[in-house]
């Protein structure tokens, strides 16, 4: 291994797949080949430009972008007035989790969700990945292995008590039971884990996804799981993981990927910064690999949750 505290300039990368074309209100695709083994990548950056009645909330939502996951990407650019032409980043590249690539992988604190299965008719492997909300801080979305136990089309609602007493402290009771319908938080799709009282489902509010806004439950836009209930069967498997920092391979470039840690875990776990230099320097042990350090420092501050190529690979007296 070979570090180098210079600054290292890079060529453009292309896209390790292409988007596929897939029925839905979102103007971006969700579902990619799965790729080989080596590599970690898939989808691609892109940008756009807002149109004067445009909020970044209102592009996220055409473009199949989580909430806070659009805010970071955009910094710059104002959360409820962008302007008319404003140059928008889409932030649709991502690093496969650290996770088995089977069946339902949950990312905590990226909240975002893949998908890993075979296509129809070939049986092709396929990944397809969404932004979604995930609990609050005092109800968090719990962490572990669990299953799909059941999947329900229109389900009815049977608010716990807990959530009843949180509503009448508030002031607004909820009933027994909710039918349902447009009142119904749960949309028109539910997946029920074997993690008792804990679902992942559509929404009656959807420009709440990619916050942290439920009681613990996994929501999604209801394009989104209009698109993958029927995909997914009973007895699915679902990894759920808390991987604010993620890297992966494309052919031979390592790429970092840096997500703001949950609020209840800052100052419980090893320093970040500690924590991507030990994955990274174990992801290229053993490789003739130069590190950029100047790029790995400001995707540690950024925080940004877009992957960064850090690393360029020497082989037989070239650099690449």
């Amino acid at each position: 291994m070979r570090l180098s505290l210079r600054t290292m300039c890079y060529c453009k990368i292309s896209g390790v797949l292409l988007l596929l074309l897939v029925n839905g209100s979102s103007l971006w695709a969700t579902m990619y080949p799965l790729p080989p083994t080596d590599v970690d990548l898939v989808g691609e950056e892109r940008k756009t430009q807002a149109l004067a009645e445009d909020t970044l909330l209102d592009i996220a939502r055409r473009y199949d972008v989580g909430q806070d996951e659009i805010l970071l990407a955009n910094p710059n650019v104002d959360r409820w007035l962008p302007g008319e032409g404003a140059e928008v980043v889409l932030p649709g590249r991502v690093i496969l989790p650290r996770a088995e690539r089977n069946g339902l992988v949950l990312n905590v604190p990226e909240m975002r969700l893949y998908y890993f299965f075979n296509s129809e008719p070939d049986k092709r492997p396929m990944v397809a990945t969404y932004p979604v909300s995930i609990g609050r801080m005092d109800w968090n979305t719990p962490l572990g292995m669990a299953k799909i136990v059941k999947k329900d089309r229109d389900p009815t609602w049977y608010p716990p008590e807990s959530l009843k007493l949180e509503a009448i402290a508030k002031g607004t009771p909820l009933p027994d039971v909710v039918p349902p319908g447009p009142a119904n938080p749960l949309g028109r799709y539910a997946m029920r884990l074997s993690i008792p009282g804990y679902l992942i489902h559509s929404t009656n509010k959807p420009f709440g996804v990619g916050m942290r806004v439920t009681h613990g439950c996994v929501r999604m836009y209801p394009e989104n799981i209009e698109e993958l209930f029927p995909l997914v069967p009973v007895q699915t498997k679902v990894q759920i993981v808390n991987q604010p920092i993620k890297i992966g391979w494309n052919n031979n470039t390592l790429f970092l990927e840096v997500h703001p840690e949950l609020d209840e875990d800052l100052g419980k776990n090893q320093d970040m910064t500690c924590k991507a230099y030990e994955m990274i320097f174990d992801a290229v042990e053993n490789k003739d690999a130069i590190l950029d350090i100047k790029t790995i420092k400001k995707a540690l501050q950024e925080k940004n949750g877009m992957p960064v190529p850090i690393t360029t690979f020497v082989a037989d007296g070239f650099q690449f």
